[in-house]
């Protein structure tokens, strides 16, 4: 039995990992949940898998929280705010904690877990993206794995086991190319918000199916690769595999070549973080190959995707640089996801801040640093937003 805690335990990530224990009640057992708003949701959550503390991210929502939850028949701890999601995150004698809170918000809670010597089953790529020069260096003082949760990098991790050091030659991270891989570059500054919310394949929250459809999730998966499995930049590339059958690949030193398959499903790539070394047998549809009939691949289009290109430059630039770019981004698509911008914005007020902040970039950042860095990119981009002069009131997710 397995002891868990859950951070964004209403999000998609949260939902599909407490799926998995619902389903393994042998295998897991859930010690903390921590949401931002959805009390309902979450009321639901605490009533089915009675942890021992629940935090509401949102302060305003601790009454609702705590009437929603007077009828249980024990009494968890409940606390508020960022504090208490970073209590969560640290509490007792749960062995993993899941990352599921989207963007940056996730870095202090992951720094608190670590501290607290908890495995982390990493589902935010930005804790990492932005916080790799000191998340890094707490996994290794302290002890603890860092194991990939989300579906490429957990393709990469399970391709590596039994790879002898040094064997790993390359990375071929595997995109779907969002709900605008088939649509001409051309047309792309007459898209909306519901048009790029059309994800193909996958079933994903609003923040990260923008980032498919700017491929900006992409390239902040390659930073992510650098930090977690040691490779240089120019050992990373991207491919668009319109099927996502194929969850990414790696290339070994004799030019073999393994990759893993499997259905569009996020809760296998977290049942492996969750349950490593072990495989857990499930009941799920198994991948039939007759069924699906193909597998293509394509190069990625540059001029389409622009913010690959700024992730490898911002992720061979190092420091903080990759802070600003993942803020930047989260405060970028928030305007468009808010129709304040339109959807090329995106890539060109992402650009306009880490070209500002290069002066100010230092190779070994602290977490203040980071910390500094990811709220500065926040406010550059509303001031560039202004600059620009686009239409509509800022809508600032500071």
């Amino acid at each position: 039995m397995k002891k868990i805690s859950v951070l964004g335990s209403t999000g998609s990530i949260g939902t599909q990992t407490l799926d998995i224990v619902a389903q393994y009640p042998d295998q897991f057992q859930v010690v903390g949940l921590a949401a931002g708003n959805n009390v309902e949701l979450l009321s639901a959550q605490v009533h089915q898998f009675r942890p021992q503390i629940v935090a509401i991210c949102n302060t305003a929502h601790v009454s609702a929280l705590k009437e929603a939850l007077s009828s249980l028949d024990y009494s968890p701890i409940i606390v508020a705010g960022e504090a208490g999601v970073v209590e969560v995150a640290a509490y007792g004698d749960a062995e993993s904690v899941v990352t599921g809170i989207v963007g940056c918000a996730g870095l202090l809670p992951t720094i608190a877990a670590i501290k607290a010597g908890k495995d982390i089953a990493l589902a935010n790529k930005e804790t990492l993206i932005a916080g790799g020069p000191v998340v890094l260096p707490l996994i290794e003082k302290h002890g603890v794995k860092l194991l990939p949760a989300d579906s490429e990098h957990s393709a990469i991790f399970q391709c590596l086991q039994g790879v002898p050091e040094k064997g790993l030659r390359k990375i071929i991270l595997t995109a779907s190319g969002g709900a605008f891989r088939d649509l001409p570059v051309e047309k792309l500054s007459s898209v909306t918000v519901q048009d790029a919310l059309k994800h193909p394949n996958w079933s994903m929250g609003r923040k990260i199916t923008i980032d498919s459809a700017t491929l900006m999730n992409k390239g902040l998966e390659v930073i992510e690769a650098h930090y977690l499995f040691g490779v240089d930049y120019d050992a990373i590339d991207i491919v668009i595999h319109p099927q996502s059958i194929i969850h990414s690949l790696i290339e070994l030193q004799d030019t073999s070549v393994l990759a893993q398959l499997g259905w569009p499903d996020m809760r296998l790539p977290l049942l492996y973080a969750l349950s490593w070394p072990e495989r857990i047998y499930t009941d799920w549809e198994t991948l039939d190959l007759v069924k699906v009939g193909s597998l293509t691949f394509r190069e990625p289009d540059h001029d389409k995707y622009p913010c690959m290109q700024l992730a490898y430059a911002v992720g061979r630039a190092g420091g903080a640089m990759p802070a600003v770019l993942n803020a930047a981004n989260e405060q970028a698509v928030a305007l468009f996801l808010a129709e304040k911008i339109g959807f090329l914005d995106i890539p060109r007020l992402i650009e306009m801040v880490c070209d500002r902040f290069t002066t100010q970039n230092t190779s070994t950042p602290t977490l203040d640093d980071i910390i500094a860095a990811d709220g500065w990119a926040r406010a550059e981009v509303l001031r560039a937003y202004e600059m620009t002069q686009i239409k509509g009131p800022v809508v600032s997710v500071l």
